[in-house]
């Protein structure tokens, strides 16, 4: 059994080297092992919009929501791969679309505060 925390340690350090793909390649091995490895996905939001690549980004941002739909940082996480994915493309439907996972987040945040 591969050892995930040891990969995503690898694909973290090869990020802060600047190598975003080789990164990439590290934490899709990792995800072919556990495909719900929520931290991968929220690695891969970032990176994948790095690269330009905003689709993929988009796509790990919203896998990380659906795998722990209760956790406000994912939310958070997912507006700001929304915001670049604007940066990056134009489309303004990132900015609605940034706007309610935001949304989603300050939900979640009161809902915990009740608790």
């Amino acid at each position: 059994m591969a050892d995930l925390t040891a990969m995503y340690n690898e694909a973290d350090k090869l990020k802060d080297q600047g190598k975003h793909e080789e990164a990439v390649a590290r934490l899709e091995e990792l995800l072919a092992v556990d495909a719900n490895y929520v931290l991968a996905h929220l690695a891969l939001a970032v990176l994948y919009g790095r690269i330009g690549q905003h689709e993929r980004a988009v796509e790990h941002g919203r896998r990380a929501c659906d795998l722990e739909p209760e956790e406000a940082f994912n939310f958070t996480a997912l507006s700001v791969t929304y915001q670049r994915a604007f940066a990056g493309t134009g489309n303004r439907d990132y900015i609605r679309l940034a706007e309610e996972a935001m949304g989603q987040a300050g939900a979640l945040q009161y809902r915990q505060r009740l608790s």
